[in-house]
């Protein structure tokens, strides 16, 4: 073969399918529990607590309005890809009631799901060259889909000492001339860090003063222990304030398999947020939607209900592991549906959470998915049969011993 032969095999190596994909992608990876959950299979009677969902079937009443809707045919396009009227005004409906004040239609997007919601909400505003900062720990999907815009994620942590405070003035001193937004989740997942409603107005004057978006994602927001609702940026933002909140009826609701959430917005880039939507995703099926109309309009005591789980679910794990002299337990959350525990002189926890299912047959989630400042923490969702969460946690006490 020839020279010249030899550097045509070699540049058609080079142009591999993946060298031709973007940068943002080319480092992109699944941050999950993959290798555990794999060797869980293999392994008899496991308790899962590593996924961000709960064990209670969709109620009747929200899956029989779905079923209806696909008797009465409706298998079509939704004509309006931000939503079905109907939906959007129970939304509206929804939103005025707990909020005590009027929030139109017209400032709600439906998504098939609270991810996608998300995922517009930052598309709307993140690109190259610019970035967006946010409080840390987080859902991991929150820095992977700024990255994926090819904005650069700025984490800033939580200081930790017995519980999760913001720093305000850090966070803000994060921010420079190219942020676009600030992110954070309330409450949070994984911690349980609630916003205040003194830290939520602080965040709103910032943005009013600089220009830089807040995008509050509130999915959790029902499942807040010291009210009917968490502090939110809804009822203090105006029309007009660079504010978008993010809600899903996955956690509320025991919706997580439906896929379908909420952005709402300022009315000014409604029309802009309706073509994105068509773009990138053509609208929800209308069936969905019918079951996401039941629960808003039927769902109050569901919602009540599970909240009650969810924190009889924290009582349950907190009795258990304080046992433990190990186990550095936060005060306990304000909201969410997570334990979020450390073991002392455990930098990393992954190991420990190998060492739990091996000896336990307890799956959780290793803190470090959630960004390096929870590197030693471990994620356990309560949101179970609290018979299991009592048998899990007494699992864990025996191996930890």
């Amino acid at each position: 073969m020839s020279l010249m032969d030899n550097k045509i095999v070699a540049k058609h190596q080079a142009l591999t399918a993946f060298s031709g994909i973007r940068d943002q992608i080319k480092d992109l990876h699944t941050e999950n529990i993959a290798a555990m959950a794999v060797r869980a299979r293999s392994l008899e009677d496991v308790i899962a607590l590593w996924y961000g969902e709960g064990d209670m079937i969709t109620p009747s009443f929200i899956r029989d309005a779905a079923k209806k809707s696909l008797d009465d045919g409706e298998t079509f396009y939704v004509p309006d890809m931000r939503g079905a009227d109907r939906l959007k005004t129970a939304i509206s409906d929804y939103q005025s009631r707990l909020y005590g004040k009027p929030i139109a239609m017209t400032r709600s997007t439906v998504a098939p799901g609270g991810m996608q919601a998300l995922y517009i909400a930052l598309a709307l505003i993140a690109e190259v060259g610019t970035n967006v900062v946010y409080v840390a720990p987080q859902w991991p999907n929150i820095h992977n889909a700024i990255h994926l815009l090819g904005a650069e994620p700025r984490p800033v942590a939580l200081d930790f000492d017995k519980d999760w405070k913001l720093d305000l003035d850090r966070l803000f001193a994060a921010c420079d001339a190219r942020t676009r937004a600030i992110f954070l989740s309330t409450p949070s997942n994984p911690t349980g860090w609630t916003a205040s409603a003194e830290e939520m107005a602080a965040l709103l004057e910032f943005s009013r003063r600089t220009g830089i978006w807040i995008i509050s994602d509130e999915v959790y927001g029902r499942i807040y222990f010291n009210g009917d609702v968490a502090p939110s940026m809804m009822p203090i933002a105006d029309d007009e304030d660079r504010v978008m909140t993010i809600n899903s009826f996955s956690k509320a609701w025991a919706m997580t398999g439906w896929r379908v959430g909420w952005l709402t917005h300022p009315n000014s880039v409604a029309d802009q947020i309706a073509a994105m939507t068509q773009y990138i995703n053509s609208g929800t099926a209308a069936m969905i939607q019918a079951g996401a109309v039941a629960a808003l309009e039927q769902g109050e005591p569901l919602v009540a209900d599970i909240r009650q789980r969810i924190k009889t679910g924290l009582d349950i794990v907190y009795d258990g592991l304080s046992q433990i002299n190990s186990i550095t337990l936060p005060e306990k959350p304000k909201g969410g549906m997570y334990a979020f525990f450390g073991l002392a002189g455990v930098p990393d926890a992954r190991e420990a959470c190998s060492m739990i299912l091996e000896k336990a047959r307890v799956g959780l989630a290793p803190g470090h998915l959630f960004g390096s400042s929870s590197a030693g923490f471990i994620r356990l969702c309560v949101f179970r049969d609290q018979e299991r969460l009592k048998t899990a946690v007494d699992r864990m006490v025996e191996a930890l011993r």
